[in-house]
């Protein structure tokens, strides 16, 4: 690459390089359309899917853009006349509001405490029109039972309750996201650098890349139909300021070595980017790789995560590689006052606190593998009766209106009554249909079954019924979710096709496309980082021992993640789509410092030998990756801003994981595996065979006494962070 490319550092092509960065970052902001959003769950499925299919056939239905809220109200010791009037006088004022200017009368619960009102609503306007709409029939709940005796709890929910609640939740997250992920980035690259100046360099050209990385993908978003979920811009934001941070850091890390050597720095940014740029790379080439790998999910969501990080990924590469290369020559040295790298000032890499840490590691081997391993089976051991999956009123931090009026109408009334499945018949046939619903009606888990709306078969065809069945159980819980399986079952024995649809069988099969993705993308990804590793070291075993740390790293984290969600925080559990995207991003992420520390390793073998090379990587990318690690696993966390659990949840385990692969795999685990593998671990590659000088293989002490030590050779005087 570095024979093909160079740092654009000249005097005018820095200028100019500066000038089109912030040019393309601005036009595209500027002119970019809005990405293509995808509303509801069922965005996501692919169209094979039987509650896709229920969507679209009962399009056919009278009144197919009708929706619902369900209006209730309860008092513990039973509802007083004068609830009872105030609920009459709202109908009439939210009947304004109604679908067709009316509503049914209230339904009271068998025990007196409990009714409620539904509100046939329009989706014909939209998302924003139907979200009015919920606020408007909550003002006027509001204003009358505003002067009644206290005790009474008033609610609206049902799915256009649970459509604007879900929006109000985001409304405004991304911004907040985005800002509190700068301020971050900001807080810890003035710890740093303890620059007042520096800082501001990459965090300009990484921001601008995150600006240029949004806008492209709106871009092509609209040119390929692809669908942008609402939380999928937050992580690829957080994604793409956290990877682009860390090129930054390493490429501003080499620079400042190069500065000592060089009195031109232009000359030592070149220098530094022929040094940087293979591993940025190669780390970037790997995260776009595994991250295109989720173009094979069947699930959408995981699929727009995949494309628009994969693409931010890219950008933030280019902006790291060729912009801030030009943006700190263009600056000059002085950018990094007051702690500026003078002209043949000392580095002191090989005698600091990591070269100590390199040799305690190489020299009790054995103990540092138990202790690493056994920290990472006491942290996998979360994982023991861990709860996969969470309903839709367990997915947010703060609880909604909506969610708490599911739990109101289910202390009086079946608790799907708030959102029924559907079934669809193809047939109008009152032999089939009575069928159908004697069938449901009997399934275990169904309260009740009605048949409702029919439309006529087109060119003599059979027609279609609804039938609607109330659940027992909350329309997004496994028990609800176990009874859509039932269904299912049940009905297939039955003359004429019934396919199940609404929200319950909406999550069911979200639920069966994220298991399946995991299957497929799982193995995916890590043939795709096996064999970058592969091609990077020119070798097989060390690229496998790399892999498998990372993997048990990945399950360290997710039980840590696991038992601080449920234990710590009180999550009820850990959400199917968590595993699939933790291990994406750490398993990609997680390989970035290890391809850092074992190409600087590779590169020292030939001098030192696999012990000695092994101190000498420790040492000097100690500083800058731990520096890389901890401010990725504090960006990841800050996905904790936004309202979901799923997000919080998958902030925490990435950033431990984060965390465990930059303090103890990369500086413990790794180093001591291939010490104790020596030259096996670049078998079966030319160093596997290659006879090394100025150190012993295969447990000498690594010239620690026997003219090799601490001397660097003639060519390797001032040790590099980053491999040629």
């Amino acid at each position: 690459m570095n024979r093909v490319l160079t740092a654009p550092v000249g005097r005018l092509s820095a200028w100019l390089t500066v000038a089109l960065g912030l040019l393309v970052a601005v036009g595209l902001t500027v002119l970019a359309p809005a990405p293509h959003r995808g509303t509801g769950v069922s965005a996501g499925l692919p169209s094979s899917t039987e509650s896709v299919q229920v969507a679209e056939l009962a399009k056919q239905l009278p009144g197919a853009d009708a929706t619902s809220a369900l209006v209730v109200v309860r008092r513990d010791g039973g509802l007083l006349p004068a609830d009872t009037a105030a609920l009459q006088e709202a109908s009439q004022s939210i009947a304004a509001l109604a679908e067709g200017g009316r509503v049914a009368p209230p339904v009271t619960s068998q025990d007196g405490t409990t009714a409620l009102v539904a509100v046939p609503l329009s989706n014909a306007g939209g998302t924003d029109a139907l979200t009015a709409t919920v606020k408007e029939i909550r003002t006027e709940l509001r204003a009358a039972t505003a002067d009644l005796p206290s005790g009474l709890t008033a609610q609206v929910t049902g799915g256009a309750a649970f459509t604007t609640d879900i929006a109000a939740q985001f409304e405004g997250a991304n911004f907040t996201l985005l800002l509190t992920t700068v301020l971050v980035v900001a807080a810890l690259l003035l710890v740093t650098y303890r620059s007042p100046v520096l800082w501001l360099v990459p965090l300009a050209v990484v921001g601008a890349s995150a600006a240029a990385a949004t806008a492209l993908f709106a871009v092509v978003s609209r040119t390929f139909g692809l669908v942008l979920d609402p939380s999928t811009g937050g992580i690829a934001d957080v994604l793409v300021f956290g990877a682009g941070t860390n090129y930054a850091l390493l490429l501003i890390a080499r620079y400042r070595e190069e500065l000592r050597r060089e009195a031109d720095r232009r000359v030592a940014m070149r220098r530094a980017w022929r040094g940087a740029a293979p591993a940025i790379a190669a780390s970037a080439g790997t995260v776009v790789l595994s991250l295109l790998m989720l173009s094979f999910a069947v699930l959408g969501s995981n699929r727009s995560v995949g494309q628009y990080g994969a693409l931010g990924i890219a950008v933030a590469a280019l902006f790291a590689l060729f912009v801030l290369p030009a943006a700190l020559v263009v600056c000059g040295r002085g950018v990094f006052w007051p702690f500026v790298p003078r002209l043949g000032s000392a580095e002191t890499s090989l005698s600091g606190p990591w070269s100590r840490i390199g040799r305690g590691v190489v020299k009790r081997p054995w103990r540092v593998v138990a202790v690493a391993v056994a920290v990472l089976a006491v942290m996998a051991a979360g994982l023991s009766g861990a709860r996969l999956g969470l309903s839709q009123t367990e997915q947010f931090r703060v609880k909604a209106e909506a969610v708490a009026g599911v739990e109101t109408l289910a202390k009086a009334f079946p608790a799907g009554a708030a959102d029924p499945a559907r079934i669809i018949v193809r047939s109008t046939d009152p032999a089939v249909v009575g069928a159908v619903v004697d069938a449901v009606s009997s399934t275990e888990g169904v309260a009740s079954a009605t048949a409702g709306r029919q439309a006529a078969g087109a060119d003599g065809g059979s027609g279609l019924t609804e039938v609607t069945a109330v659940l027992d159980g909350d329309p997004s819980s496994a028990a609800a979710q176990t009874t859509v399986e039932r269904l299912r079952t049940e009905l297939d024995s039955v003359a004429g096709e019934a396919l199940v649809g609404g929200s319950s069988a909406d999550s069911l099969d979200v639920k069966v496309a994220t298991e399946r993705d995991l299957r497929v993308v799982a193995p995916l990804v890590l043939l795709v980082v096996l064999a970058v590793l592969v091609v990077l070291l020119r070798a097989v075993v060390g690229p496998i021992v790399l892999v498998v740390t990372v993997v048990a790293s990945f399950f360290a984290a997710l039980g840590a993640g696991n038992w601080l969600a449920t234990s710590v925080l009180g999550y009820p559990g850990l959400d199917t789509g968590v595993p699939l995207l933790a291990f994406l991003f750490l398993v990609a992420l997680g390989v970035d410092y290890n391809i850092f520390l074992v190409t600087r390793v590779r590169e020292e073998v030939p001098a030192r030998g696999t012990r000695e090379a092994v101190v000498v990587g420790v040492s000097v990318t100690g500083a800058v990756i731990t520096s890389a690690g901890v401010l990725l696993a504090a960006v990841f966390t800050v996905l904790g801003v936004l309202p979901l659990i799923t997000l919080t949840e998958l902030g925490i385990i990435v950033g431990i994981g984060v965390l465990l692969d930059t303090l103890l795999v990369r500086t413990l685990l790794v180093p001591v595996l291939f010490t104790l593998l020596d030259r096996r671990a670049w078998w079966p590659g030319a160093l596997s065979r290659a006879s090394h000088h100025g150190g012993r293989d295969g447990g000498g002490n690594g010239g620690g006494g026997n003219g090799g030590g601490d001397d660097v050779p003639p060519s390797t005087s001032t040790p590099e962070l980053i491999t040629r």
